[in-house]
Parts: C-alpha cells; sequence; structure tokens
C-alpha cells in the first residue's frame, strides 16, 4: 500500500476545497476518489490529521498504556505456551 506524506496530503485537500471535484483530482494524480475525499473528511474534522502512516497521535500516557497492554498480551501468551508445555511433559512421566 502506498503511504503519502502530510504535505501531499494536504495538497489534495487543497486542491479539493478550491472547487475542484474529487473525480478530476483522483484522475489528474492518479488517487483513489473515495480515499481523497476520506483525506478531506479527515482534514475538516481534526486540524491535526495526517499525522502519519494512518496513525494519531498519542500522548505520552495513551502511549505507555498501548505499549503496556501489548507486553500484557505477551505475557499472557508466554504463561499459556509455559502451561501446555507443563501438561504435556507431565502426561509423558
Amino acid at each position: 500500500m502506498k503511504q503519502y506524506d502530510k504535505e501531499f496530503k494536504l495538497m489534495i485537500v487543497d486542491l479539493l476545497e478550491s472547487g475542484q471535484s474529487a473525480k478530476q483530482v483522483s484522475e489528474d494524480y492518479k488517487l483513489n476518489a473515495n480515499m481523497i475525499r476520506r483525506w478531506l473528511r479527515e482534514q475538516r474534522s481534526n486540524k491535526e490529521s495526517f499525522t502519519g502512516k494512518g496513525n494519531p497521535s498519542l500522548s505520552d500516557s495513551e502511549k505507555e498504556l498501548h505499549v503496556l497492554r501489548k507486553e500484557l498480551a505477551e505475557v499472557k501468551l508466554e504463561r499459556d505456551i509455559l502451561k501446555k508445555a507443563v501438561g504435556i511433559f507431565s502426561r509423558n512421566d
């Protein structure tokens, strides 16, 4: 999937806001018309849009929470694997 930088997306949104149709812009730049309409909606609803690679910008506490949840999921998976291994080894004895 092709990634577009913030400046490019803002340029496309500016073209739409200047009166050009989504169809015309999509043909000129070989983009999907639905995608550029979504970019326009995102820009209108949130001036801090296009923070990078489709991910919203997170506060420090939100980033920490995300890291901790990921780590917890990994630890749970390791625990479950170890439980299964103990069960397998105890049956063979």
